[in-house]
């Protein structure tokens, strides 16, 4: 392959499921240090910060910290601060991530006055009905949906598990709007990355185990595409997606030796 200057990799389903490491991949990591190949770790996890995350994945042994995490929730925030500034914003999301939404006002449990903006985060058992169909009234109301990715589902140490996207679908179609996207697979999201490293797209490459959002999304944007055999892998939807990986390995462990590092 092309020289690689940089990498783009997803967090979990890559290196880690449950926060467990996958076999191989945190030898796969330092040996990616080591060469000093500049990257990050780019991830829809809406649940932990960055410097949770950092924390999470340095205590498993990875060679990381909070710089190298950029997040759903902390590109969502320089979006909503540039297109609804001082914005009221109901945020629907499981786990505590206001630490990466500086600058972005949240509408308190209890308020009951009406937010400008719907925003959507993970899954989990925050998406009550009572919830979503206060959301499906808002929209109702006008204000807009904005949605920090829309993935379908996740891989956990117990299996898939439903996310966004399959709540997302339904409230779109019921309140007939589009929600903004501003984690993978959008543009944005890429382009924001590769700033952060200072990295041209054409040699970077981008390691997932999504092949719509993480690995054709990357591509869509000119950067080279990695999908790995591991977390939401699944033979079926490689068969039915719309592009084709630029290369595809059984897992991260086999990254450096693709990059020749």
């Amino acid at each position: 392959m092309e020289r690689i200057g940089a990498a783009l990799i997803d967090i979990d389903g890559v290196l880690t499921v449950s926060w467990k490491p996958l076999p191989g991949a945190v030898a796969a990591m330092k040996r990616l240090r080591a060469a000093g190949l500049p990257l990050a770790l780019v991830t829809n996890n809406t649940s932990r910060t960055r410097a949770a995350i950092a924390a999470k994945l340095s205590g498993a042994g990875f060679p990381v910290g909070v710089d190298d995490i950029l997040t759903a929730p902390a590109v969502t925030a320089a979006y909503l601060r540039e297109h609804y500034p001082e914005a009221r914003c109901l945020l629907i999301n499981t786990g505590d991530v206001r630490d990466d939404l500086a600058g972005v006002t949240l509408v308190e449990e209890g308020d009951g006055a009406a937010p400008d903006v719907v925003v959507f985060g993970g899954a989990g058992d925050e998406f009550t009905y009572p919830v979503l169909n206060r959301a499906f009234r808002e929209l109702q109301r006008g204000a807009p949906l904005v949605a920090m990715h829309r993935n379908l589902y996740w891989r956990t140490s117990g299996g898939l598990e439903l996310d966004t996207g399959a709540f997302l679908l339904g409230l779109e179609r019921a309140a007939r709007v589009e929600a903004e996207i501003t984690g993978k697979p959008a543009e944005a999201f890429f382009a924001t990355a590769l700033a952060h490293l200072g990295a041209d797209a054409s040699e970077t490459v981008m390691v997932g185990d999504d092949i719509e959002s993480d690995v054709l999304a990357a591509q869509r944007c000119a950067i080279t595409g990695v999908l790995v055999k591991t977390g939401k892998y699944l033979p079926e939807t490689h068969a039915a997606a719309d592009g084709t990986p630029h290369h595809v390995l059984d897992s991260f462990a086999d990254l450096p030796d693709l990059l020749k590092l």
